[in-house]
């Protein structure tokens, strides 16, 4: 018999006979579907928390910021192929170029067996600085309208309510008379 393997049997005075991880246990019928029942209500409880989990979940993943975070993220991804090919194709052999016919991307120091690309990272140096100036930008493009909008509002007088208004018209009669 193997390790987990759970043997059951019932004898001619109605004993139920569970055998597994080497002990024998014998309940009768009535133990039996008392164990029997708690276990239902136990897998019942462990079911019904797990719903929940999975509904939590649900509105979790459906709420509007996840969604549009997810597709920042691939948007990102997107982006920094962009970069990087923008980086290696175009503007790392400019530069070289102009430093005088200089290739970044076979720029590397030979130590025994061991070839530590420079170049390489230099490349990787310059998409991040692309990457970040982007950011940059962008964030400070959302901060200064954000601003803007928080002029307009401070601008505009609230309104103020029609009992408000009439409680005022009130007094100034008042006050003539």
């Amino acid at each position: 018999m193997k390790e987990n393997e759970v043997k059951t049997k019932t004898d001619e005075k109605n004993k139920l006979y569970v055998k597994g991880n080497e002990e024998k246990v014998t309940l009768t019928e009535g133990q039996a579907q008392t164990k029997k029942k708690e276990l239902e209500q136990i897998a019942g409880k462990n079911l019904n928390k797990m719903k929940k989990e999975a509904n939590e979940f649900k509105k979790f993943i459906s709420r509007g910021n996840v969604v549009d975070m997810a597709i920042g993220v691939i948007v990102g991804g997107a982006f920094g192929k962009i970069v990087t090919s923008l980086v290696n194709d175009i503007i790392t052999p400019l530069i070289g170029v102009i430093i005088g016919g200089l290739d970044f991307s076979n720029l590397a120091w030979q130590i025994k067996d061991s070839k530590i690309a420079y170049g390489s990272f230099i490349q990787t140096i310059i998409d991040f600085l692309i990457i970040a100036i982007c950011i940059f930008t962008t964030v400070r493009l959302f901060e200064k309208l954000k601003h803007e909008e928080k002029k307009e509002k401070a601008e505009e007088p609230p309104k103020k309510s029609e009992e408000v208004q009439l409680l005022e018209e009130i007094r100034d009669l008042l006050k003539k008379e």
